[in-house]
C-alpha cells in the first residue's frame, strides 16, 4: 500500500485513502446522490489504477485527481465528473490566489510598493498595503464578472482603486459652508460651529480627515475662500469686542476707526496663524487609512469681499512661508481659479492675489490654475467650477442641479489605448471597432459597480452619508440604501496612451504630426461622444477623464511588452504618456504644447490638466509665468500648471536647485527633491520606478514663442 505522495510544492506527505473518498463524497453530494458506500468503491477503482501506473511512491497530487476524473467518466457518472472538474478549478484558483497574495505581503513585508507616492514605508503603510492585496484578489477571483476581471488582468482596462471596490466611492467636493454653519458629528460627540477663524480652520482641517476615512480619494472644498470668509467676519467682530472690553477695564478710550483698524490687523495675525496651522495639520495627520496624509485640495481666488481676500492672502503667504524648517508643504493642492473681471486682468480687484499666487507657485509649485472662462466652464458662472485632486472636475449632472459641492466621482477605469492601437495593425476602421468593444467593457464594469455601490446604506458611510454630505441625502435613515444621493456622482471612463496609439497607428504622435494631432482629436472626440450616450441610454453621469497615470503608466507598459515585444515609439520606454499630453520626452516649445493639448480639455469633461516643464522657476520673470498661465487660458484649457525642480535642504530650508548631493549652504546631505506627479506633489523618494523614468526623461519647454 502507499504510504506517501507528493504535494504541489514538491513536499512529500502521507497518503490517505480517505481524502480521496471525501472529494469524491462531494461530487456526489453536489448530483443529488448521498451515498458514502459508493464513494468508497470508487476510492478502489481509483487505487487500482494507480497501483498499474506507479509502483512507488512517486506520484503527485495532480495524478491522482486525473485518475478520479477518469474513474467517474468510465462509471458512467458524467455529472458528478463535471462537478469534480468544477470542484478541482475552484481548488486551484484558490491555490493560485493563496500563492499571489503570499508573495506580495512577502514582497510588501521588506518594502512598501510605490503604487501611491503619498505612501510611506511605515508599519502601519504595510498593513494597509497588505489589506489592498488581499481585498484585489478577492475582488477579481469571487465578485468580478469573469469578463471585466479578464480584461483588468490582461491589461485591456484598469479598475481603479480595485481594493476599495465593493465598499466606498471616489472623492467628494465636501460642503464646507454646511458642516460649519450646522456643526456636525464625526463619530464621538457633536462639534458646533465655530465663532472665529482658529476654530474654523481647525475644524475644516478634522472634516476632510474625517471624510478621507469613508472614501479612498481625493477631498476637495470648492469654496474655501468664501466659506472660511464668514469666519474671519466674526472674528473681527470678536477682536472689536475684545479691544473694547480691554479699554474699558484700563478706563481708557479711543477712536472708533483706530479701533477698527486695529481689530483687522489683529484678524489678519489670527487668519495667517489659522492658515498656517491648516496646512501643517493636512501635512502631518495620517488620518487616511493610518498610513497617509488626506488626498486634499482648495480652491480659491473670486471672493471680493475684505475677508474673503484675507483668507486667499493669508493662507498663500502661509503656504509660501512652507513648514518649520522652510520645507514645501504637499498638501493640500491649491486650485486658483482665475475669472475675467474678478481677478485676470490689472485693475481686477483681486489681480494682486493672483501676482502674489504666482509668486508663490515659483517657490512651492502650487497654485495649479483652473479657468473659469474656458469655453466648457464659462455656462456654469453663476455656479462656480471647481477642481479637486488632482484634474477631476464634477459640475453637468443628469439626475438633478448642476452644481460642484456635495457632489464627486463614484468609480472610473482606464482603456490602455496603445493596445488598441496596436492591436489594429494601422487599419483604422478595425482600430474603432476595437475602441467600441473596449468602451462598452468599461461601461459594463462601472454599471457592475455601481450596482453594488448603490446597495451600501448610510451606516456604511458615518460620516459622508451619517452627516448628509452627499446632495439628496438629507431624507435618507441609517440602514437606507445610498442609490438616490450617488446619482448624482459620476461614473468615468478613462484612457491613458494617446501619443503611442497614434505612433502605432500612424507612425508619428501628435506632437509630431498634424494629421496624428487630427485623428488623436477624432479618438477622443468619439470617446466623449459614446460617454454622452451612455448618460442618454443609463440615465447616470458617465464622463471622460484624462486619466491621472501614477501607477497605471507602467502597468500597461509591461504587459504590453510581454505580449508584443518591444515596439519602437510605443513600448520602447517603461511608462505610456499621460492621458492626451504630448510625450514628455520630445522638444517642443512651451506655446506649441499649450496650443496642441488644449484642444484635448473640453472633451474630457471628468476632469484634465496639462504642464510646461521650465528648468528652474521664473521667481525673477512673473511676467513669463503669467503669459504662460494667459496661454493656457486661451488655448481653452480648463486647468493646468508650470512644473519645474523644487530641491529643499531639510536642515537649513535652502529651496531652489540644487544639483548636487549635498545643500550649497549648509553642507547637509539632506535633500528633498519635489516634483509634481499627476496633479499632486511628493518627492522623488516616493516616485515608483515607471514615474522616476518619465522623470528622468521630462524635456525642458524652453521657448515662449
Amino acid at each position: 500500500m502507499f504510504s506517501s505522495i507528493i504535494k504541489r510544492d514538491g513536499r512529500t506527505q502521507s497518503f490517505y485513502e480517505s481524502k480521496i473518498t471525501d472529494a469524491i463524497a462531494k461530487c456526489l453530494h453536489a448530483v443529488g446522490e448521498e451515498d458514502r458506500q459508493r464513494a468508497v468503491e470508487l476510492m478502489l477503482e481509483v487505487i487500482k489504477k494507480i497501483k498499474l501506473q506507479y509502483q512507488e511512491d512517486n506520484f503527485t497530487v495532480e495524478n491522482i485527481q486525473d485518475m478520479v476524473e477518469t474513474v467517474l467518466i468510465e462509471q458512467g457518472l458524467v455529472k458528478a465528473a463535471k462537478a469534480y472538474i468544477l470542484y478541482r478549478e475552484n481548488r486551484s484558483r484558490l491555490r493560485e490566489a493563496r500563492s499571489e497574495l503570499m508573495n506580495a505581503v512577502s514582497e510588501i513585508l521588506q518594502e512598501t510598493n510605490r503604487d501611491n507616492a503619498n505612501v510611506g514605508n511605515s508599519p502601519s503603510a504595510k498593513v494597509l498595503q497588505i489589506s489592498e492585496i488581499a481585498s484585489k484578489n478577492y475582488y477579481l477571483k469571487r465578485m468580478l464578472p469573469e469578463k471585466e476581471a479578464a480584461a483588468h488582468i490582461n491589461g485591456d482596462i484598469y479598475i481603479h482603486d480595485l481594493s476599495w471596490y465593493g465598499k466606498t466611492l471616489t472623492c467628494l467636493q465636501i460642503p464646507l459652508d454646511k458642516l460649519l454653519r450646522e456643526g456636525f458629528n464625526n463619530g464621538h460627540g457633536y462639534i458646533r460651529p465655530p465663532r472665529g477663524i482658529k476654530t474654523a480652520a481647525s475644524l475644516a482641517a478634522i472634516i476632510l480627515q474625517s471624510n478621507q476615512n469613508d472614501m479612498h480619494g481625493g477631498q476637495s472644498f470648492a469654496y474655501f475662500d468664501r466659506d472660511m470668509a464668514v469666519y474671519v467676519e466674526l472674528e473681527k467682530i470678536k477682536q472689536e469686542k475684545f479691544i473694547l472690553q480691554t479699554l474699558d477695564r484700563l478706563g481708557l478710550s479711543a477712536d472708533e476707526e483706530k479701533i477698527k483698524i486695529l481689530a483687522k490687523e489683529h484678524t489678519k495675525e489670527e487668519t495667517f496663524q489659522a492658515m498656517e496651522g491648516f496646512i501643517y495639520n493636512l501635512n502631518t495627520m495620517h488620518s487616511r487609512a493610518g498610513a497617509q496624509v488626506p488626498f486634499s485640495s482648495i480652491n480659491i481666488g473670486t471672493d471680493t469681499t475684505e475677508a474673503g481676500r484675507m483668507v486667499i492672502e493669508c493662507f498663500l503667504l502661509a503656504y509660501e512661508k512652507g513648514l518649520g524648517k522652510g520645507e514645501s508643504p504637499l498638501f493640500p493642492n491649491i486650485c486658483f481659479k482665475l475669472k475675467e473681471d474678478v481677478n485676470y486682468e490689472e485693475g481686477d480687484p483681486n489681480y494682486d492675489l493672483f501676482k502674489l499666487s504666482m509668486r508663490v507657485a515659483c517657490k512651492r509649485l502650487f497654485p495649479s490654475y483652473s479657468f473659469l472662462d474656458s469655453s466648457f466652464n464659462k455656462p456654469y458662472r453663476s455656479e462656480e467650477v471647481a477642481y479637486m485632486g488632482c484634474r477631476t472636475r464634477v459640475i453637468s449632472n443628469r439626475n438633478g442641479p448642476e452644481v460642484t459641492n456635495s457632489r464627486g466621482n463614484l468609480s472610473f477605469t482606464t482603456i490602455n489605448l496603445p493596445r488598441i492601437g496596436i492591436r489594429a495593425r494601422k487599419d483604422i476602421s478595425l482600430f474603432l471597432k476595437y475602441l467600441d468593444e473596449v468602451f462598452n467593457l468599461c461601461v459594463e464594469q462601472l454599471l457592475t459597480r455601481y450596482n453594488v455601490q448603490k446597495n451600501l446604506k448610510v451606516k456604511d458611510f458615518p460620516f459622508l452619508m451619517g452627516q448628509k454630505l452627499y446632495l439628496d441625502s438629507d431624507d435618507l435613515s441609517f440602514n437606507d440604501p445610498i442609490e438616490k444621493a450617488i446619482r448624482h456622482g459620476t461614473l468615468t471612463v478613462g484612457f491613458i496612451g494617446l501619443a503611442e496609439c497614434l505612433v502605432a497607428l500612424m507612425g508619428r504622435h501628435h506632437g509630431e504630426s498634424a494629421d496624428a494631432q487630427a485623428f488623436g482629436i477624432v479618438i477622443v472626440s468619439h470617446l466623449r461622444r459614446r460617454c454622452d450616450e451612455a448618460v442618454k441610454k443609463y440615465n447616470l453621469n458617465f464622463t471622460l477623464l484624462a486619466t491621472p497615470a501614477e501607477q497605471l503608466s507602467g502597468k500597461f507598459t509591461k504587459l504590453d511588452i510581454e505580449r508584443y515585444g518591444v515596439i519602437p515609439g510605443v513600448t520602447d520606454k517603461e511608462w505610456y504618456t499621460n492621458s492626451f499630453h504630448v510625450p514628455v520626452e520630445f522638444r517642443i516649445s512651451a506655446l506649441e504644447k499649450i496650443s496642441i493639448e488644449g484642444v484635448y480639455h473640453k472633451l474630457c469633461n471628468a476632469g484634465h490638466i496639462s504642464y510646461v516643464e521650465l528648468q528652474s522657476a521664473p521667481e525673477n520673470n512673473l511676467e513669463a509665468f503669467e503669459a504662460l498661465i494667459k496661454a493656457m487660458a486661451e488655448a481653452d484649457m480648463g486647468y493646468a500648471a508650470i512644473n519645474f525642480p523644487v530641491d529643499i535642504c531639510t536642515n537649513c530650508g535652502l529651496s531652489g536647485v540644487i544639483n548636487e548631493d549635498v545643500c550649497p549652504k549648509c553642507g547637509g546631505g539632506s535633500i528633498s527633491r519635489v516634483r509634481r506627479i499627476t496633479g499632486y506633489l511628493s518627492s522623488l523618494d516616493r516616485f515608483n520606478d515607471s514615474k522616476l523614468a518619465e522623470i528622468r526623461h521630462r524635456q525642458i519647454h524652453q521657448k515662449f514663442n
